[in-house]
């Protein structure tokens, strides 16, 4: 019982911190519109915009990841445990069988990647699969498949793509600024012979396309760090098993060390965060829930 009312907990989160990354997208492009004199032409670049990025940011992402990460295929004759393990949980999550790939790092680390359950791929860094016994890898692995399962991939792609949409947004409103293109004189001058409730909303508009990417920031490091939690649950949900993935946990904070060619632009697709110590100063700004956290609600499972 304990374990689906965390599903549904991280689902609805989840759904609210969707709602206000669209939200933001559009109030940034409202901004912008504002400023400009034509709302409607911000939001239409906000639609324009979000048309353009988000098919090409779904494109190539999972090439991007794997590339970065320099993923090699994994020979099934070669790493036969590791294909038993991947076609064990596949087949209990009813999901067909990912590409299987390996990271030559001695971080233990692993993540996966794929638009589609048909097109996914799960990869494990060398390290991982010497560290860790075929229990707690079943649990990483588990944790991977879960993520493909949940669509999470996917979603973690989109706010991507938003963060990419909001920070266009907002970068072509201050370099309009900054040139004179939105606040000429004419412009200062009608504001000003409308009172000072028009000086505040052009102030209120100007704050939001300055705070804007960093909300997006701060939004996509929460849903990222949600469906981490959801991911862990999801896989003692296949596996009956939170012993595996508490000790692959316990083991990964104690082996910490930086994934060699990891990007802080896919840190969050990992299972672990992917460099050495603490992710950031704050757990606010970090991809990843603290160790200690997941390990906490593992064991409440």
């Amino acid at each position: 019982m304990i374990l689906y009312e965390a599903l549904r907990e991280n689902r609805r989160r989840t759904y609210y911190l969707l709602a206000f990354f669209v939200a933001l997208v559009m109030a940034t492009g409202a901004a912008l519109g504002y400023l400009a004199g034509d709302t409607c032409m911000g939001l239409g670049l906000a639609l324009i915009f979000a048309a353009f990025y988000i098919p090409f940011t779904y494109w190539t992402a999972a090439w991007q990841v794997l590339n970065l990460a320099g993923a090699e295929e994994a020979p099934e004759e070669e790493y036969p445990e590791l294909h038993h393990l991947v076609e064990e949980l596949v087949l209990a999550a009813r999901l067909p069988k990912p590409k299987v790939y390996v990271v030559k790092d001695p971080a233990p680390n692993a993540f996966a990647a794929g638009m589609k359950p048909e097109e996914s791929a799960v990869a494990v860094t060398t390290g991982l699969l010497e560290l860790l016994d075929r229990e707690s890898l079943e649990g990483v692995i588990a944790h991977e498949i879960s993520h493909i399962r949940n669509g999470d991939v996917k979603l973690m792609t989109l706010a991507i793509a938003l963060v990419g949409v909001i920070v266009l947004l907002a970068d072509l409103g201050q370099r309009m600024l900054w040139y004179g293109g939105l606040w000429g004189r004419d412009r200062g001058r009608r504001d000003r012979d409308r009172g000072g409730g028009e000086i505040i909303l052009v102030a209120l508009a100007l704050l939001l396309l300055l705070l804007a990417p960093l909300a997006a920031f701060l939004t996509q490091m929460a849903l990222s760090r949600n469906r981490e939690f959801y991911a862990d649950a999801s896989a003692v949900d296949l596996t009956r098993n939170p012993q595996g993935l508490i000790k692959a946990l316990t083991l990964l904070k104690e082996h910490q060390a930086t994934v060699k060619r990891a990007n802080p632009a896919t840190a969050g697709m990992y299972f672990v965060y992917p460099f050495k110590g603490e992710e950031f100063w704050s757990s606010l700004f970090s991809t990843h829930p603290p160790i200690e956290e997941r390990i906490r609600r593992l064991a409440a499972l």
